[in-house]
């Protein structure tokens, strides 16, 4: 165990990446050698007066970059920084009997990278030099923002196209209205297990985020009117329809009992509805129930295909400057390129064909997993691109993707979707569209099942 540990006083905010930046250059340094066994997360905590998640968050930083790794029984500790990253989950990765379902993205075949060839040949043939030659409108071209006012009328809201701004996916729509509806030192709810870029996202903007008690139909709306009539709160952030982790459908009337709960704390509402039209049982957006204090938010990431970084907001008509000057601020405006695909995807029908295409891949991987997993206790839908797995008595989450790792097969820790001060949940995030080939999906399934139908037992070390 080393003795070297950061100076407290020298770290700042967001936390976790400045002592994730300490760690690494005290490894540059030489002051943490190969080999050097690190702190647990809670002893490193109670050293520097910090949250054990903000420890965890740190350390997971290392790890993406090959700076320190893990073993069972003997904790983290630091790698030679000259060791070549053979890290086996890569993206394009379906090699050998690697199984990623870590990584968030959707099912597609080879229609799917025909249509995009084909609609990469197609730009030439009457595009609009505009398009390539301007760098403006920053909200995005009347077709485009035309094409969006038909797209969102599938998802089932009903707004004008000059109330929607081209955006380069969620992620990107998020960031600029957190930034137009907060100033550092706001309070944003959601509930306790949440996308993962927002609980970044808050931290690098200096927000405090709050997790509030949910069940199977989402957040609990005593529990957040108890919060907000306790504290000071700028914004709910929602995933009302599968783009969370636990793929819960909030069904309609809790969505009516939320909205109630934001208009008596005046709370603006921000809505991921990333899937869009993939499942056909999702109520209407929360955005139709409030629109005069929602930002709706959706991509084609999720239903079409993952490189066509192309999305909508739609926002109240007084929001509308303040959130063009955060586009503006965090990428001028969305792609054109990207947006002119995305649009005649929507005009052609493309757009919702694979979507369609995209609900019956996931329906059969949910039917693959359940047989997998028959008996265990879960949480998923049929159209959802995940799975919540708490793990049984005697696994933990470290444990079981440590085991999990050692098959091939990459699942998500439970550390990176949990809002601060949320305690562990022992669990771990499936993927269903990551592995493209059935029969290798169906594989993996059948290990984590196997893994979970015999009790965990001891092993000798290995990495993680």
């Amino acid at each position: 165990m080393t003795n070297w540990l950061p100076d407290p006083s020298a770290l700042s905010s967001p936390l976790h990446t400045s002592l994730a930046i300490a760690i690494a250059k005290a490894i540059s340094e030489g002051k943490l050698p190969k080999g050097t066994r690190l702190p647990t997360h809670r002893k490193l905590a109670e050293e520097l007066g910090l949250s054990v998640h903000t420890v965890s968050k740190a350390y997971e930083n290392l790890r993406r970059q090959r700076l320190i790794d893990g073993q069972v029984g003997r904790g983290s500790y630091v790698l030679d920084p000259d060791t070549p990253d053979d890290q086996p989950f890569q993206l394009s990765s379906e090699r050998g009997r690697n199984f990623d379902l870590s990584i968030s993205r959707p099912a597609f075949s080879q229609r799917h990278a025909e249509l995009f060839q084909q609609a990469l040949t197609e730009l030439t043939q009457g595009l609009d030099p505009s398009y390539f030659l301007a760098c403006r409108p920053n909200v995005g071209h009347d077709a485009h923002r035309s094409a969006g006012e038909k797209w969102l009328r599938v998802c089932g809201l009903e707004a004008p196209a000059e109330r929607i701004i081209m955006t380069n996916g969620v992620s990107h729509g998020m960031s600029a209205a957190l930034s137009a509806l907060t100033r550092p030192g706001d309070t944003v709810v959601s509930s306790r297990i949440t996308h993962h870029l927002l609980v970044s996202g808050c931290s690098y903007l200096g927000l405090n985020l709050a997790g509030v008690d949910c069940d199977e139909a989402g957040i609990l709306p005593d529990a957040l009117d108890k919060y907000c009539s306790e504290n000071s709160c700028k914004v709910l952030f929602l995933l009302p329809s599968l783009a969370n982790t636990t793929a819960e459908m909030i069904p309609e009337y809790r969505r009516l009992a939320l909205v109630r709960i934001a208009r008596k704390h005046d709370l603006h509402i921000i809505e991921n509805d990333a899937f869009g039209p993939v499942a056909e049982d999702r109520p209407i957006p929360v955005a139709a129930l409030a629109p005069e204090r929602t930002i709706y938010l959706t991509t084609f990431t999720k239903c079409t295909v993952s490189g066509l970084r192309a999305g909508y907001m739609a926002a109240p008509e007084h929001l509308l400057p303040a959130i063009m000057g955060r586009i503006v601020v965090f990428g001028w405006m969305a792609t054109p390129l990207m947006c002119e695909i995305a649009t005649r995807w929507v005009q052609d029908g493309t757009a919702l064909e694979l979507a369609r295409w995209q609900r019956r891949a996931l329906a059969e991987r949910y039917e693959i997993a359940s047989q997998a997993l028959h008996g265990h206790q879960w949480r998923g839908h049929p159209s959802g691109l995940h799975l919540w797995l708490p793990l049984v008595s005697g696994w933990t989450t470290a444990s079981f993707v440590a085991y999990a790792r050692e098959l091939k097969v990459a699942v998500a820790p439970d550390a990176p979707f949990l809002t601060p001060k949320t305690p562990p949940q022992n669990a771990v995030r499936i993927s269903l569209g990551s592995v493209q080939d059935i029969t290798r999906f169906k594989q993996a399934m059948e290990l984590l099942g196997g893994m979970l139908n015999r009790p965990p037992e001891g092993m000798a070390p290995f990495a993680y």
